[in-house]
Order: C-alpha cells, then structure tokens, then sequence
C-alpha cells in the first residue's frame, strides 16, 4: 500500500492511494502518520479500509512529506561502492553515520531554496526507511520487521559546509529544504527485495545518477541494526541508505545547483520527485 499526505506545510493530512491511482483522505480514521499509527499493524488496518468511502484528495494538493516530524533523522555516507570510487575514497568498513536537521524535512516537490553562502549545493537520489517499530539493538534477522514503509529522498547536501568547514558533515545537510521525502511511504509487502531498486535523478533533464540498490556496500537490514545500536530507533525516525554515483562532487568538471536549475528523481515503486532550485526569501 502507498500513503501520502497532502495538504500546506503544517496542516498536512494523511492518504492512501488506491488501486486506480486516486488519493483518499484518510483523516476520518487517523489523525496521521505518527507514533502508534505507524505500526505495520495499524497501517495493514487502513489498507483494509474500502477507498470508495473514502473522500477523494484534490487532484491539484500539495504533497508533503511521508511523516510530519522525525526525531531522529541519520543519513548513511560513502554506501555505495561505486559512489565511494567516483569520491575518490576506500569504501568504509563500517557505515558512516551522520545527522540531517529533522526541520530539513520537506514536501516531495516543495522548491528548493538555495541557502545564502552556498556555493557547492548538491543532489543525491536514496532509499530511505521509516520506522514503524520502536529497535533499539536489535539484530539483522529482526530489522525489517521494525519498518513502517520506505520512501524516496534527496539527501540535499551543501559540500562547502559539509566538507570545507570543520566539524562534522551534518553542518551540510541540514539545512531547510535539504530533506524532500516522499510522495509515498510504501509498505514492505510492495518493496519484496529492496536492494533490487533502480534509482535516478536528471538535472535539468540531463540523466546525473542512473544505479541500483544493489551496489549498496551495507545493506537496509544491515543498517537498521547497526543505527539500533548507537540510539533508540522511534516511529517516524528515518534513515536514509546512501546514494549511487553521479553527484555533481564526482564529475570532471564539478557541477553544482544553481537558481533555476530543476531536479527530478525517482525510485522503482517509490514515485518521483521534482525540485526546482530558487533564491532564498529574505
């Protein structure tokens, strides 16, 4: 089953898309994808529910992101093999953690306001989890069963930050907007293999990154429970999985975003995204 939520930033409510492709509010039975609600029990419970008594979304809603907040959103650096190589850097041994702002989550299409002082913004389609299930040390055999659904993201990333300033990389990724997730949280009985994923984003409709999840060097499962043993995994945390190569970074020359420039993306199953990159307000 796929679930959205629509709406303006703040008022957003929840949907499911049904089997021709209409969303139904689902506002009636559920006041949103959050906490107890994000059970795969409580989610397999709306998909029971008949869509034809469900009123239908307005074709023209904004879509916002998956969950309405995270408390813990951790990005996975340097996770595909073929990535690392275009960064020029040994694939690590272990996954490389990092922590993107839970206020640089955003609706799936929502503009992209470039940051004042940037000057190396980046893309970066991935595979993200949301969690469903509170895990805290959990093993391998057990992780997915602590999923609510996935989810396409951007990783947006500011490199300058990220990687020229001292610190940690989160200084480069959390920015505002730097979160798109969504337009679907997707159940797993719909994602069979999910390191058997195509994924894509052109810029400007020129193809930038074109892989698959199964060059991912550790996989969804893995690092469920590997995350699960560093903090308390909570419903509605998210981890984001890495990206494959093709990030402006990597080209020879570096390419970065620019006002005006748009991306879109999108993974087998999960939907599509559409960003169009603006001059910040104010």
């Amino acid at each position: 089953m796929k679930f959205f939520r629509f709406g303006e930033p703040g008022s957003e409510r929840p949907a499911l898309l049904d089997k021709d492709g209409v969303g139904r509010d689902l506002s009636a039975h559920v006041d949103d994808f959050q906490g107890a609600a994000l059970h795969p029990a409580r989610l397999t419970e709306l998909a029971a529910l008949d869509p034809a008594g469900l009123p239908a979304v307005p074709d023209d809603a904004r879509i916002g992101p998956v969950v309405p907040r995270v408390g813990n959103f951790i990005g996975i650096g340097l996770n595909f093999a073929d990535h690392a190589a275009e960064s020029g850097l040994d694939a690590p041994s272990e996954p490389i953690l990092f922590n993107k702002a839970p206020s640089s989550l955003a609706g799936p299409n929502d503009a992209l306001e470039l940051p004042h002082e940037a000057k190396k913004t980046d893309w970066e389609v991935e595979l993200a989890v949301v969690i469903g299930v509170p895990a805290y040390r959990i093993t391998r055999a057990d992780a997915l069963s602590h999923i609510a659904g996935y989810a396409l993201c951007n990783d947006i990333s500011e490199r300058a930050f990220q990687i020229e300033r001292q610190g940690t990389w989160s200084k480069g990724k959390g920015l505002p907007g730097f979160g798109p997730l969504g337009p679907y949280l997707v159940t797993s009985d719909e994602i069979p293999d999910p390191q058997d994923l195509k994924m894509w984003l052109t810029l400007n409709g020129e193809v930038m990154q074109n892989g698959t999840t199964a060059t991912m060097i550790f996989p969804v499962d893995e690092l469920i429970a590997y995350v699960s043993h560093f903090m308390r995994l909570e419903p509605g945390d998210v981890i984001t999985t890495g990206t494959p190569p093709g990030v402006g970074m990597g080209r020879t020359p570096q390419r970065y975003l620019v006002h005006g420039d748009v991306m879109e993306l999108g993974i087998d199953g999960l939907g599509t995204q559409k960003q169009v990159c603006v001059a910040p307000k104010g």
